[in-house]
C-alpha cells in the first residue's frame, strides 16, 4: 500500500513555517521559475492558453481574487483549481472533481536513455498526435516550452514520450507520460521516466508527478521506480459566472 511521506513533527517546523511549493505547485511554478511565462490579473496566475489550461490562486484566496480569474477567463469558462480546496464562490459551477495523487522522488534509480532524443518545436505535431490517441493529459501547441521533453522512435515514429510541465522552486514535475499502444509492454515509458529524472536531478532539482488515485497500475510503477506518495490531492474544475462556452474539458493527468 502507498505511504505518505511523514511531514515533520512540531517542534521541527519553524514557528512561521513557508508553505511547501508543492501544495500549490502551480503557483509556486507561475510566481517562481515560469514567472516569464505567467499571464497576471491581479493575484491570479495563468499560463498561456497554448502552453497549458492551468492556472493558479494563492493559498489565502478570497472574493477579489475569484472575481479577478473570473474576469481573467471570462464569462462561462471552465478553469482548472489547482491548489485549493476552497470550494468557488455563488455564482460558479463547480463541473469536474477527481482523486489524485502526488508522488515525489525518493530514491529513483534514474539515468540517461541511449535511445531517447530531445523533441522540440519542430517535432509537436507528432507529439500532439501521440498524445490524441493516448490522452496523457492536456498537451498543447507551445507545452513543449515547460521544460524538457524526451521522446523515442521506431521506423521514424514518435512512439512513446515523457517530458517536464509544473517548475516549482527546487523541484520539476514529470508529465505527458504516453506510448503508442502498439508499442506498449515494452518498458519504454519507464525508460523515458527515468531518463527525465535524470535530467531533473543533474540540475539539482527534485521529480516529483500526479496521476488519477484510481490509476493504480500506474501508481504501482512509479513507486516501483523509486517515487513515494507524499500526499492525496483532487483535481478540479469549475465554470465562472455567465453564460455557458463551448469548451474542452481542462482537467486531466497522466
Amino acid at each position: 500500500m502507498s505511504r505518505v511521506l511523514p511531514e515533520p513533527g512540531p517542534a521541527a517546523r519553524p514557528r512561521d513555517h513557508a508553505p511547501h511549493p508543492l501544495d500549490n505547485p502551480a503557483y509556486a511554478s507561475l510566481t517562481g521559475p515560469h514567472a516569464h511565462l505567467a499571464e497576471r490579473r491581479g493575484r491570479i496566475v495563468r499560463y498561456p492558453l497554448d502552453v497549458s489550461p492551468w492556472l493558479a490562486l494563492p493559498d489565502d484566496a478570497g472574493e477579489a481574487d475569484w472575481a479577478d480569474l473570473a474576469a481573467l477567463a471570462g464569462p462561462g469558462t471552465e478553469v482548472p483549481l489547482p491548489g485549493t480546496t476552497a470550494d468557488p464562490p455563488d455564482g460558479w459551477e463547480l463541473t469536474f472533481v477527481l482523486d489524485g495523487v502526488q508522488l515525489v522522488d525518493d530514491g529513483i534509480a534514474a539515468a540517461p536513455d541511449p535511445e531517447a532524443v530531445r523533441l522540440g518545436p519542430a517535432d509537436v505535431p507528432e507529439m500532439l498526435d501521440l498524445v490524441e490517441r493516448t490522452q496523457p493529459g492536456p498537451f498543447l501547441p507551445r507545452t513543449v516550452e515547460l521544460g524538457t521533453y524526451l521522446g523515442i522512435r521506431r521506423g521514424g515514429a514518435l512512439v512513446a514520450m515523457a517530458g517536464e510541465r509544473l517548475h516549482p522552486p527546487g523541484w520539476t514535475e514529470i508529465s505527458a507520460v504516453c506510448t503508442d499502444p502498439a508499442h506498449r509492454g515494452h518498458g519504454l515509458a519507464t525508460r523515458l521516466v527515468l531518463a527525465v529524472a535524470h535530467d531533473i536531478k543533474e540540475r539539482g532539482e527534485t521529480p516529483f508527478l500526479h496521476t488519477s488515485a484510481r490509476n493504480t497500475g500506474a501508481i504501482r510503477l512509479y513507486e516501483s521506480l523509486g517515487f513515494r506518495l507524499r500526499r492525496t490531492t483532487q483535481f478540479r474544475a469549475a465554470r465562472t459566472p455567465g453564460a455557458a462556452a463551448a469548451g474542452e474539458n481542462v482537467a486531466g493527468e497522466n
